[in-house]
């Protein structure tokens, strides 16, 4: 039997210009950098589970806004394969982050300007122009090799 695709859901959180990027590789074995988020477990609206998700990655507390972004990535030697919704969310509770990740892959964040974003090595592609440049839009990224 065939295995479909993995749903996660990601927020895009901007503070004062800045926005929120988390590292989710454990013991920090790549400098790639994403959107805070994660897998999609079932009997939960995706809004419920990135409320969740955003939680347990950083501690903060979240009001989920409006989709922006789809984004699929998949590993074409292992099958895997996987479909990110990003939405707008704003921090509603404390500000500060605590990297609480019960599953130990999340391992520092950083909140970061468009420039230094540009600077960094980071998924997907369009997260600049979802995060700073198309508000109102919503954008879908095409399937694409996974990054390491």
């Amino acid at each position: 039997m065939t295995r479909g695709p993995r749903l996660a859901v990601r927020a895009v959180i901007l503070r004062e210009g800045r926005l929120l990027l988390v590292n989710a590789w454990p013991g920090a074995q790549s400098d790639l950098w994403c959107a805070p988020g994660g897998g999609v477990e079932r009997g939960a609206s995706l809004p419920e589970n990135l409320v969740r998700e955003v939680y347990e990655e950083t501690g903060l507390a979240i009001a989920v806004g409006a989709p922006c972004l789809v984004n699929e990535f998949h590993d074409p030697a292992s099958g895997f394969h996987q479909v990110d919704i990003y939405f707008r969310a704003r921090v509603t509770g404390r500000a500060k982050v605590t990297l609480e990740d019960p599953e130990g892959v999340v391992n520092r964040h950083r909140w970061v300007t468009e420039a230094e974003l540009r600077a960094l090595r980071f998924k997907p592609d369009s997260l600049p122009d979802i995060a700073w440049g198309l508000e109102g839009a919503v954008l879908y990224d095409p399937l694409e090799p996974i990054v390491r």
